[in-house]
């Protein structure tokens, strides 16, 4: 008997959620345009991650704009021992985001957005407080972006260096 041969299927380099979708209107003297506005987030799960947003005409083709949108603002995260180096703010717009590096074994103490981000990320241990009553999600995803784009690692000083005549 003949076995088929198997399709070799490109791997995705990239896992994504899709975060929201919203119907927008656009009032125009011919009437109204209705489109349609997807939110996305694409990350490897190894450091990498991005948000994109885009519209289009039916769903379908927003989400892959979006898709596409969000390859291009990939961000890189500095990782210790599977959480963030420091505690960190971040504000965009209304919305307010506070992470916190968390010890090992505590996991994703975050809702919502902030934890589809952290866990695209690879993030295992992070907890984490929206300090904003706003609950747009779109706002929420770039504040928390903001704020894993402001994260430092320490680099140890040479104790040479650190004496001072």
């Amino acid at each position: 008997m003949i076995k088929p041969i198997e399709q070799a299927k490109p791997k995705k380099e990239f896992e994504s959620k899709f975060l929201d979708l919203a119907r927008v209107t656009r009032i125009t003297a011919g009437g109204k345009q209705l489109r349609f506005r997807a939110v996305v987030v694409i990350g490897n799960k190894a450091g990498k991650v991005g948000v994109g947003v885009s519209k289009g005409k039916d769903v379908a083709q927003a989400i892959e704009k979006a898709t596409r949108v969000a390859k291009k603002n990939l961000i890189e995260i500095p990782f210790i021992k599977e959480t963030i180096p420091h505690e960190v703010k971040a504000k965009f717009g209304p919305a307010r985001v506070l992470l916190r590096p968390q010890m090992k074994g505590r996991g994703l103490v975050a809702g919502g957005v902030v934890r589809v981000i952290c866990d695209l990320a690879g993030i295992k241990n992070i907890s984490s407080k929206l300090l904003s009553r706003s609950r747009n999600k779109l706002n929420i995803a770039r504040a928390t972006i903001k704020a894993l784009k402001e994260l430092k690692v320490e680099k140890k000083e040479h104790a040479s260096s650190s004496n001072k005549t």
